[in-house]
């Protein structure tokens, strides 16, 4: 039995009843209290729950327009069903029927429950209209939420998930998982003041976990586990409710002054290891507000908005499908392509890290004045990608040695203009370079939400740290190359048109399964550094050439100028590469280049683990530096820079810097 408020019922004397019976039928009846006499009673609704061991629901919530409720089983399973408040068989007591007017009886159940059920068979059995089987696991799903038009379901598996209906359909945006340990989650509450509290049972304890602060609000210790439990919070004092050994059980707590005050509340709760820049939304009565990425060692990356004028970093959505640290971030955004109208943003993004774990999600971000940040953001989980993931399923794996268990994606490159007229594909492709001394390349296609390997290589024989794909064009056809850098300073330029062609074919016709075809050697390798490359970018010039420009552990910058043609014959024959001209110089920086970035093909970006950011003018044969600019950030990890036009026409260039913090010049 679950008692549930209903869109349309007074909440103080009306509610809805759900009632799991045999055979996996359950029933909606809408009750209304009168004082002083008997409980009026409407059947309104038969559903079937789909077939398992336990065939009872858990929890239920109807959807404020639609006329549906989603209800959530001990299965695990959450279900879609039709209701129709038009529809019903009313029944209550004899002597409230005939128009008596005598007291009802005590024990008025006994005639309520034939008279009401008594003519069930004449309202249709109602099937599910869309089924996530087993979403929360077998040990059940505990609440259903719903929230600002998206449906929150919560489970015994330690995860809630955020849901929206699409055509009828229930559809996973993205699943959160709160904090180590907290896996008996129970309930969601949402705060008037935006934050989103998790409900639950950590260990022996009952505890109230904040999504904003990132901690226990409330920690009771009750034992653990309770099945009938009641909480309720105000201003003045807490009060815990439940049952123990028979015995009902309260806690209450008189609220106390808070003795600390966050000063200055922090994106992530480890180093971050990668940053990029999404774009800049538009809000009347607010300056541009910039909307970036970041990712971190401590397994989460965050959308997060900063303002120029506040100077203040307001997370939108933090993102933690990571079983291990967060290395490395890439944006996929189609010229023109918007999100919730003409101002918003839209854009593909993956990242990737340990446990060689790759996760693709759609952004959408908007403006939203009324909100705290001024920016609203919409994350879709599309697809997720592990290479162990045929070990994850094998039988008595534990008795078996598992091979390179550490790989890790080091950096990630999507390779652009795979949607021109040369190469029609729905699928988007996506190069990694990986600890294990690997490229690899993955296709994805979004709309039956595949992320698939495709090719790889282990030319390089060592760690791989840096990946760059690039597009060269010219009348009658067009190249997709990559560019890679390893730890022993060397860059390699390789032409994956032909696997990525293949791949596009073999992935339609095989509807998005294959086996990783293997990539050609390279084309040139250059012996750039004396040791790790940390830091790789590529830039077009005006003529057409290639500007690739990198850093290394060892404190040097190295570029070089490219030139592709395409092999004799036919332009689709091969690729000729060229290199036109090399610059280096040593000692750039006294630490390690992370960060480099080609702003024009004569002026260069370059920052440093020893905290100083100079800007290069490339010069015939050298690279002089113009200016140097102290940062904050220690252990820097990442570059990104952006150019605005100001009103004048001046044009202006930002760079954000990331490693122990964010700041943005």
């Amino acid at each position: 039995l679950g008692w549930v408020p209903r869109p349309g019922l007074p909440p103080a004397t009306a509610a809805a009843l759900l009632a799991s019976g045999p055979d996996g039928e359950m029933l909606w009846l809408d009750v209304t209290h009168r004082p002083g006499q008997a409980p009026w009673v409407r059947l309104m609704g038969r559903y079937l729950l789909p077939p398992c061991k336990q065939r009872w629901h858990t929890c239920v919530a109807f959807l404020p327009q639609g006329e549906l409720l989603v209800c959530g089983d001990r299965r695990g399973s959450l279900l879609l069903f039709p209701c129709s408040s038009s529809s019903g068989w009313a029944a209550e007591s004899t002597s409230i029927a005939n128009g008596s007017t005598d007291s009802v009886c005590k024990d008025s159940s006994s005639e309520l429950e034939p008279s009401c059920l008594l003519h069930k068979g004449a309202l249709p059995l109602e099937s599910p209209l869309s089924v996530l089987f087993g979403l929360h696991g077998k040990t059940g799903v505990t609440s259903v939420t719903i929230h600002r038009g998206y449906i929150y379901s919560t489970g015994r598996d330690g995860v809630y998930r955020q849901l929206r209906l699409q055509d009828q359909q229930l559809e996973v945006l993205q699943k959160h998982r709160p904090c180590k340990g907290l896996q008996w989650i129970e309930e969601l509450r949402f705060t008037p003041h935006g934050d989103l509290l998790v409900l639950g049972f950590h260990a022996d304890n009952f505890v109230v976990w904040s999504s904003r602060t990132g901690e226990n609000l409330h920690c009771i210790p009750c034992g653990g586990g309770h099945r009938s439990w009641s909480y309720c919070s105000s201003p003045s004092a807490e009060v815990f409710a439940f049952i123990k050994s028979g015995d009902v059980m309260l806690y209450r707590r008189e609220a106390q002054p808070c003795e600390q005050q966050v000063l200055l509340a922090s994106l992530h709760g480890r180093e971050i290891t990668c940053v990029r820049r999404l774009g800049a939304v538009e809000v009347p009565g607010h300056t541009t507000l910039n909307v970036f990425v970041t990712g971190s060692e401590d397994t989460t990356a965050c959308v997060l908005v900063l303002s120029e004028r506040s100077r203040a970093a307001v997370p939108l959505a933090r993102l933690s499908d990571h079983i291990s640290s967060v290395r490395t971030l890439a944006l996929a955004m189609e010229p023109g392509e918007k999100g919730f109208g003409d101002e918003g943003l839209s854009a593909l993004l993956f990242s990737a890290g340990g446990r060689a774990q790759i996760e693709c999600y759609r952004l959408l971000c908007a403006g939203d004045p009324e909100s705290e940040s001024a920016v609203a953001c919409q994350v879709i989980h599309v697809a997720s990608h592990r290479l162990d993931e045929h070990w994850e399923r094998k039988k008595n794996r534990h008795k078996l040695v598992k091979m390179d268990p550490e790989t890790r994606y080091m950096s990630l490159s999507v390779v652009p203009g795979t949607s021109t007229k040369q190469l029609l594909t729905s699928w988007k492709f996506l190069a990694a370079a990986c600890s294990d001394g690997s490229v690899r390349v993955f296709g994805l296609l979004e709309a039956a939400r595949k992320l698939v390997l495709v090719a790889e290589s282990f030319h390089h024989q060592r760690c791989v740290l840096k990946v760059e794909a690039f597009l060269h064009t010219w009348t009658g056809g067009e190249r997709h190359l990559l560019c890679s850098a390893a730890t022993d300073g060397s860059v390699a330029f390789w032409d994956i048109t032909g696997p990525i062609a293949e791949a596009a074919d073999a992935l339609h016709r095989a509807e998005g399964e294959m086996q990783p075809l293997a990539l050609d050697a390279p084309l040139v390798m250059v012996m750039a550094h004396s040791c790790g490359v940390n830091s790789l970018h590529i830039c077009e010039t005006p003529e057409g050439q290639h500007l690739v420009a990198s850093g290394s552990d060892d404190g040097s910058i190295h570029v070089c100028l490219l030139e592709v043609a395409p092999g004799r014959g036919e332009a689709t024959a091969g690729t000729c590469l060229q290199v036109l001209e090399r610059v280096s110089r040593p000692c750039a920086h006294a630490a390690h280049v992370t960060g480099i970035q080609v702003l024009r093909p004569h002026l260069l970006l370059s920052a440093s683990v020893d905290q100083r950011l100079t800007l290069w003018h490339r010069g015939p044969g050298a690279l002089v530096p113009l200016s140097t600019t102290f940062f904050h950030v220690p252990d820097l990890a990442e570059l990104d820079c952006w150019e605005v036009v100001q009103a004048g026409g001046e044009l202006r260039y930002y760079c954000v810097l990331c490693g122990q913090g964010l700041e943005m010049l």
